[in-house]
């Protein structure tokens, strides 16, 4: 019996403390402490300027302008102005340094002493730290102009730093090498050719001309792809060769531009006077 009545109760509570958890941003709203302290720090904020002025107005009460001899007021982080419109740092024209009674020299973030250059901390400044504005102000000035130089030499570097146009100073003379232009017509249209294990007859075979006017009837004045220009014979192995060949001599007498794109070859019609062609 008792086991029961357990087993029916402890569901209930359960089930109750579900239904009465709050989020948590409502148990902030709700709980009286959490919602006063919104207001505490707003007045400590009101009694800290309170404090912050009042502490420069009696600071300040026993300086007069440089200028005119006028009252002073503290319009900025370490700056004092005066009705007449003179505006200075109070730390650098008042304040002496504690360890040789000199002049202080303002850094990036702090004071220190003219002569023995120990870190002096200003009695013009309530809880800030000192931040020169004109000192970033020119540091990022002085940045963005050596960032502005580097990209300017970079821009003149970038066109020297190519390869030079090659000048040859003599016309290349065939002849000049014994043997080669004999060579040559060996190569073309006499000799077998003997390319690894490849065997064929080039005088059977081969005709020049054949293959560069139908190069020239695939070609229009776009690219073309070398593997794109199809056979004229049934070996397709031995078509490549002769379509190569042809295709060096063809950039040799200036009709073509060829350029190696991967596995393939670029092929580029140009303006060629002897053919009268564009």
């Amino acid at each position: 019996m008792v086991l029961n009545e357990v087993s029916e109760v402890t569901p209930t509570l359960a089930q109750h403390w579900v239904k009465t958890e709050l989020p948590l941003h409502e148990k902030f709203t709700q709980n009286s402490l959490l919602t006063a302290i919104r207001g505490v720090i707003t007045r400590v904020g009101k009694l800290k300027e309170q404090a912050k002025e009042y502490y420069f107005k009696v600071l300040l009460s026993i300086y007069q302008c440089p200028v005119c001899g006028g009252k002073l007021y503290m319009t900025g982080q370490s700056e004092c102005s005066c009705v007449c419109g003179n505006t200075f740092d109070p730390t650098l024209a008042f304040q002496k340094s504690t360890c040789c009674g000199a002049s202080l020299l303002r850094k990036t973030f702090h004071y220190v002493c003219s002569r023995c250059h120990n870190i002096i901390p200003s009695k013009f400044l309530f809880d800030e730290r000192l931040f020169d504005k004109a000192y970033f102000r020119e540091m990022m000035q002085e940045s963005r102009r050596r960032e502005k130089e580097k990209r300017k030499e970079i821009r003149r570097l970038l066109p020297e730093s190519g390869s030079g146009a090659l000048v040859l100073m003599e016309e290349p003379e065939l002849d000049s090498i014994p043997g080669l232009i004999q060579d040559l017509n060996d190569f073309i249209q006499q000799n077998p050719l003997e390319l690894g294990h490849l065997a064929f007859d080039t005088q059977s075979a081969f005709n020049m001309n054949d293959y560069r006017e139908h190069i020239l009837s695939r070609l229009g004045w776009g690219e073309t792809l070398f593997s794109d220009i199809d056979s004229l014979t049934e070996d397709p192995r031995l078509d490549k060769v002769w379509r190569f060949i042809t295709l060096i001599f063809m950039q040799n007498d200036g009709e073509i531009e060829l350029t190696q794109y991967g596995n393939d070859i670029v092929i580029k019609r140009t303006y060629n006077e002897t053919y009268g062609e564009r």
